[in-house]
């Protein structure tokens, strides 16, 4: 079974049941600061939303022979369409990613199939219109949404979109710059949006999916 941790702020660990291990935007750890507790696992793919510097550390994570890094413009379209990339277990494809502290030719979010189980990690970003033309209609099993209200949306606005993405499982992130969490605005989101789960840094998460494949 595939398994998220949350290691606060932007950042996340999953893990295929067959063991291939994906780091996305890695910086934060759960002790507060740019740490390495979590990142001892050896990663076989680091993915990186856009170059801001709380979501770049891509000298963290340990690694595997052969890891692969992709980054926001390894993945951003070509001719208008988000690309769409596989390593082992894993497959993933970029998403639309914009608000206006991130332009949308910088930024991309991340869609994840592994084992059955299709997790959408938002990046930095507000509502777009991907979210109800594509996204809604794709049955994410979990969808990772940011929510500080500063650089980003605020949880209302996360809650909105998860309205529209209607993943079966909605996790704040994300939630105050630059720390591992923010408490009060996780719970507002909980009291706001559909199928919340809320997640605290080092805390982490058997994922059960509904057979989503790529």
């Amino acid at each position: 079974m595939a398994e998220l941790l949350y290691q606060g702020h932007g950042s996340l660990r999953l893990t295929s049941a067959a063991g291939t291990v994906v780091y996305v935007d890695p910086y934060m750890d759960p002790t507060g600061a740019k740490g390495t507790s979590t990142y001892g696992v050896s990663a076989d793919l680091i993915l990186v939303t856009h170059q801001h510097y709380d979501h770049t550390a891509t000298d963290l994570p340990a690694r595997k022979p052969g890891c692969v890094v992709w980054e926001n413009f390894d993945l951003h379209p070509r001719r208008g369409e988000y690309l769409r990339r596989s390593l082992a277990d894993v497959t993933v494809q970029a998403t639309v990613a914009f608000n206006e502290n991130h332009p949308i030719d910088e930024c991309v979010g991340y869609l994840v199939w592994m084992d059955g189980v299709l997790v959408y990690c938002a990046g930095d970003t507000s509502e777009t219109r991907q979210m109800s033309l594509t996204l809604s209609g794709m049955g994410i099993d979990y969808a990772l949404l940011p929510g500080d209200g500063i650089y980003n949306m605020d949880v209302a606005g996360a809650a909105a979109c998860a309205r529209v993405i209607g993943a079966k499982h909605n996790i704040p992130i994300h939630l105050k710059p630059v720390v591992p969490y923010g408490e009060e605005q996780a719970e507002k989101f909980a009291r706001l949006a559909p199928n919340p789960l809320l997640l605290r840094p080092g805390e982490s998460l058997s994922l059960e999916g509904s057979g989503a494949r790529p």
